[in-house]
């Protein structure tokens, strides 16, 4: 029997880009090299295996059954020598080298500008690269390993994944003035009204948030011949300003969002609802150092007034 000659991790890394983004155009082009090359290589590694990797019938193309357990060996291939790479560098385990950080819409505008300079400063080894992702993109991008870590709300139900909670941000009722909610000195939940609510479109864990606080069964509606699908808390602060609806913000969105003399914000009566923010990532991660740094760093820059631990003043609402 002849032997299998053993993949080269540019193989490999052709393999995974091509699964990863379902097009041997765009893979290539991740990869920096040609698509005849990635073509090439990979025909000959299917070849040695004497398996398809892909459907190339399907569009996007698709993993075969028989290619789907070395593409996710592949991927673990490739996580352990990553991990070597970044051992071998970084013998002393100090928080060193690249780090790949992703956060949700809801978090990066309001949390970034209050660590990001002092990490940067604190840690001049670090390669810090962040994007701004959608909780689901953000798991997808975490399984993919196109990023270390994600700042996120929790829990989640994910058993690859970890989470380090930073702090637990209470929810806020913003209402305009001339709205009867206005009147309330603390808000209580069963008195908000389900058919008076500014969302986020789907996607958004801060919409679910609110769905379960406002205990919606049907769709808000303010103006019946109008659905908003809005990703932008500000557009949604606007409408709120003209007088039209209600919608709930976290804490440290009303420390930063320039809110019109004619809008109120109200607290919520005890135990306040909010979120659990947590710094998630893959339980096979081997940067530790730069996640201890980073939960540390994030923690020192919270203001007083934000609970860094959970107590009986506040729910956690489930994302």
């Amino acid at each position: 029997m002849q032997a299998i000659t053993m993949p080269t991790l540019t193989q490999l890394e052709y393999l995974v880009a091509v699964e990863r983004l379902r097009h041997f155009g765009k893979a290539a082009k991740a990869c920096h090299v040609s698509q005849p090359t990635l073509s090439m290589q990979l025909r000959k590694l299917e070849e040695e295996y004497g398996i398809l990797f892909f459907d190339r019938s399907k569009q996007p193309i698709l993993p075969t059954s028989e290619g789907l357990g070395i593409i996710e060996q592949a991927k673990a291939v490739l996580r352990e020598m990553g991990k070597l790479d970044h051992l071998g560098k970084n013998r002393k385990l100090e928080p060193v080298g690249e780090f790949k950080l992703a956060l949700i819409p809801t978090v990066a505008p309001y949390l970034l500008p209050l660590f990001l300079e002092p990490f940067a400063k604190r840690y001049p080894e670090i390669k810090l690269f962040i994007e701004e992702l959608t909780t689901q993109n953000i798991l997808d991008a975490l399984e993919n390993d196109q990023v270390d870590a994600g700042i996120l709300v929790t829990p989640l139900k994910g058993e690859n994944f970890l989470e380090i909670p930073l702090y637990y941000e209470p929810f806020w009722l913003l209402v305009n003035e001339k709205h009867p909610l206005a009147k309330l000195s603390a808000v209580h939940e069963e008195k908000l009204d389900n058919k008076d609510v500014w969302l986020l479109s789907e996607g958004h864990c801060l919409r679910n948030q609110i769905v379960r606080i406002c205990s919606l069964r049907g769709k808000p509606g303010i103006f019946p011949n109008v659905h908003l699908e809005s990703g932008s808390l500000e557009t949604i602060i606007h409408l709120v300003e003209q007088g039209h609806g209600y919608t709930l913000l976290p804490h440290l969105a009303t420390k930063t969002e320039r809110l019109s003399r004619g809008t109120l914000l109200k607290p919520f009566s005890k135990p306040v609802p909010s979120r659990e923010v947590s710094l998630v990532y893959r339980r096979t991660q081997y940067k530790q150092p730069i996640l201890n740094a980073l939960a540390s760093e994030v923690r020192k820059c919270l203001p007083k007034d934000l609970p860094q631990e959970k107590s009986k003043a506040i729910e956690v609402v489930k994302v």
